[in-house]
């Protein structure tokens, strides 16, 4: 009996494991519509939007699952993938595939509590990743675009799910913001050791130098546009106030740290690790909030 007990705990251990729940960080983005709208004190707007991170999280650990199964030869070269559940044996194909299944059905459902088109745009976000997984991962600059979309989705789910108009900037600076981690991550990808590219095919087509000529445009172009956000006509109209480019010196400080970290401390690898274990990243983030709280919500 004990041994029964602890298999099945050993077993559920591998299975939230696979669920990544450690990356349901990104789908905090699906709250920016509701921060930004003046609605954050608002019950039923705030319980919209906590259900479509809801539905969120299920579809993505839905991908995550799915992307293991396929990438699981690959994984296996990897010295730190090689440890997850599926490349390492320690959960079987059909048992994935089966969790997979479920979760994503789940996300549809909880989608739907709030209306049709939020279960669309869940839908939409699941395909994309399963062509991504499937091939367009393989194709240069292209596998970066797919996982930023990824991004973007959020933040449009967030506005549909509380029935608001995204701004055009903040949608291309979330893109280009997603688009430097995304590069980020594939230079640390491609130094990571000598053999990378059995891992990852794509890796043949990237090199360092055209990396960090991409991280660059990137960063300088999620920069440019949340400051041309913050000075926008449409935003000064909306907060009643030209004080958000004031926040403009914490959005730059976070770029340019995480930028010293894929560089100097190659941490580029896990976003969602560096993002929430870094200090530094971390006091801007919270300084950031709670400057744009204070200018919206206070001033």
């Amino acid at each position: 009996m004990v041994q029964t007990k602890k298999a099945s705990r050993w077993e559920f251990n591998f299975m939230l494991k696979l669920l990544r729940p450690n990356q349901w960080i990104k789908n905090l983005l699906v709250f920016a519509a509701l921060f930004f709208s003046h609605s954050f004190l608002n019950t039923a707007k705030l319980a919209s939007s906590a259900i479509a991170f809801l539905s969120f999280c299920l579809v993505a650990s839905s991908i995550y699952i799915i992307n293991d199964i396929f990438d699981r030869t690959n994984d296996r070269e990897h010295p730190t993938k090689r440890f997850r559940p599926i490349a390492s044996g320690k959960v079987s194909v059909p048992a994935a595939t089966l969790l997979s299944g479920i979760l994503l059905i789940g996300s549809l459902f909880v989608a739907l509590t709030i209306n049709e088109n939020i279960a669309i745009l869940v839908l939409s976000y699941f395909l994309i990743n399963v062509l991504y997984s499937l091939r367009l991962k393989h194709i240069v600059i292209l596998d970066a675009f797919i996982v930023s979309s990824g991004f973007v989705l959020r933040v449009i789910a967030g506005g549909l799910a509380i029935n608001v108009t995204i701004s055009h900037w903040i949608i291309i600076c979330t893109f280009m913001l997603a688009l430097f981690l995304a590069f980020g991550k594939r230079r640390h990808e491609l130094l990571l050791a000598e053999n990378s590219t059995r891992y990852r095919k794509v890796l043949y087509d990237y090199d360092k130098g055209f990396l960090d000529q991409m991280i660059s445009v990137a960063s300088a172009s999620a920069i440019m546009s949340y400051i041309l956000y913050s000075i926008s006509p449409e935003t000064i109209a909306n907060f009643g106030t030209d004080k958000i480019i004031y926040t403009a010196p914490f959005v730059l400080f976070a770029i340019y740290r995480y930028q010293y970290l894929i560089y100097k401390k190659d941490s580029g690898g896990d976003p969602t690790k560096a993002i929430a274990t870094d200090r530094g990243l971390l006091t801007s983030f919270l300084l950031w909030a709670i400057s744009i709280y204070l200018i919206i919500y206070v001033l």
